[in-house]
């Protein structure tokens, strides 16, 4: 009888995969011995592996400029970073080494591609879709990178009322965009998105609005679906009615020429993950066309902006379990050297699961367990993986602690958390319960191909918590 993690990992998944692997009993993550990493810098333990970021770029890319290719597809296709799915410095740096454009969402956005721009990493013909509700300080900063040069500046319209404040402020040419309040899937809580305008109003807007003003051209339509690019009724359905006022604006705006699709290309969160990402792009390129060309209107270039697809599969968070408690005759409790609610938000919040896997011991028989973080709440905690509804991971055989026998100690990581999670946990401010922030490394590969790491963070200190409190 196979009664090892690895059994488990192996017959219940095609394993190893792209990203994972085993040696020596010890977990590999693109080829990074992690035990090696954990040994050299401990945990709690953030990493990000940067290559990951330009790979999943360069399949996007090719990916839908080989749909453009096979359909005989009259636009072109242009890849936008989402800024919000993480804006640290070293993951903009390596996105933009990919020859890519950017989606902001709020007025600092703009304040992070101007530094960008002095430090040589984005050019000012680049395109910036400018999104989200604006605020003044938003149409401010608009109009000033207009102003200083960057001429492909495009809010993206998200009321009528907008556009009265966007033509108030900007006093150069400026190119716009509309976004389209998209209808939601059925289970939702309510019917309509509330960012963007509705359908029925959109042409008579831009007639009244945009047509016959001098400062303004209409660019791009702009539409996104909350739960992502997916191969469902729905989907299709909300991007034939996009593609169809496309049509109907293009015969009265000969300037329009984009078509904004966002984001929403889901990432792995599961082993057992299966989505036709090539399938998708030919699919969305081949109906854009069909329904072009029925209509008789020239085919849009096509923008996407992509954030959690760039960022989230190239990062992963460490831990060690402390300790294992039995509170019954059902339920283990691993308690790790962190908080899920600090560290990973999004696993509580909205119950976003991620890949959890044995950094070591995969030699071990498994167990099922529940993982508790640190703080006394009850909601800091994760029980369950997108395919089997429970954690599995290798038995405890010791009462070792982290410092004692490191040999004996288990490690675990959560993987593909490199999107949202810093910035909803609140990096580098107040963590619940005042548990300090990880240690953060950076791991990349120099120009041999060997792996490389830098420290970005040190685990947060409590005198930076008590100087945001005022002590």
């Amino acid at each position: 009888m196979k009664t090892k993690y690895i059994d488990l990992i192996s017959q219940t998944y095609e394993f190893p995969q792209e990203e994972f692997d085993v040696e020596d009993n010890e977990l590999l993550f693109n080829d990074v011995p992690l035990m090696d990493i954990i040994k050299q810098y401990g945990t709690p333990l953030k990493i990000t592996y940067l290559p990951k970021i330009s790979e999943n770029i360069q399949k996007a890319k090719r990916w839908f400029n080989v749909a453009i290719a096979k359909s005989d597809y009259k636009g072109s296709y242009h890849y936008c970073y989402c800024t919000k799915s993480s804006h640290f410095e070293f993951v903009m740096s390596e996105v933009l080494k990919n020859e890519v454009h950017i989606e902001t969402s709020s007025a600092f956005d703009l304040n992070l591609v101007e530094t960008l721009n002095e430090n040589g990493l984005f050019e000012k013909d680049n395109y910036i879709l400018c999104n989200g509700f604006k605020k003044q300080l938003y149409i401010d900063n608009i109009s000033a990178m207009l102003e200083k040069g960057f001429v492909n500046t495009i809010p993206v319209l998200d009321s009528k009322k907008e556009f009265d404040l966007v033509d108030k402020y900007v006093n150069t040419k400026c190119r716009v965009g509309i976004r389209i309040a998209s209808e939601e899937e059925p289970r939702f809580e309510f019917y309509t998105s509330r960012l963007g305008i509705r359908y029925n109003d959109i042409i008579p807007f831009y007639e009244e609005k945009i047509k016959n003003n001098p400062k303004f051209d209409l660019k791009m339509l702009h539409f996104f679906i909350n739960t992502g690019i997916h191969d469902t009724a729905y989907y299709w359905n909300e991007l034939t009615k996009c593609v169809n006022i496309y049509c109907e604006l293009k015969k009265r705006c000969p300037e329009l020429d984009s078509l904004n699709i966002g984001g929403g290309f889901p990432i792995k969160n599961s082993l057992s993950f299966d989505y036709d990402y090539e399938y998708m792009a030919e699919e969305i390129v081949s109906q854009i066309k069909q329904i072009c060309n029925r209509e008789g209107v020239e085919e849009p270039d096509i923008f996407t902006e992509f954030g959690s697809f760039t960022v989230g599969e190239a990062s992963a968070v460490l831990f060690s379990i402390l300790q294992q408690k039995r509170q019954n005759d059902r339920e283990l409790w691993n308690m790790i050297d962190s908080s899920f609610m600090t560290t990973l938000p999004d696993s509580w919040a909205i119950n976003q699961q991620f890949i959890i896997l044995a950094i070591n011991h995969w030699d071990r028989e498994y167990e099922r367990v529940f993982l508790g973080g640190l703080t006394c709440d009850s909601q800091d905690y994760y029980n369950s993986e997108a395919h089997l509804n429970a954690v599995f991971l290798p038995k405890i055989e010791s009462e070792a602690y982290p410092g004692e026998d490191s040999d004996d100690i288990q490690y675990i990581g959560l993987f593909n958390t490199g999107a949202y999670q810093e910035a909803l946990g609140g990096y580098g401010g107040i963590q619940h319960c005042l548990t300090p922030a990880p240690k953060h490394i950076i791991i990349y590969r120099d120009e041999d191909g060997e792996i490389c790491t830098k420290l970005f963070a040190k685990e947060q200190s409590y005198k930076s918590m008590l100087k945001i409190l005022g002590y």
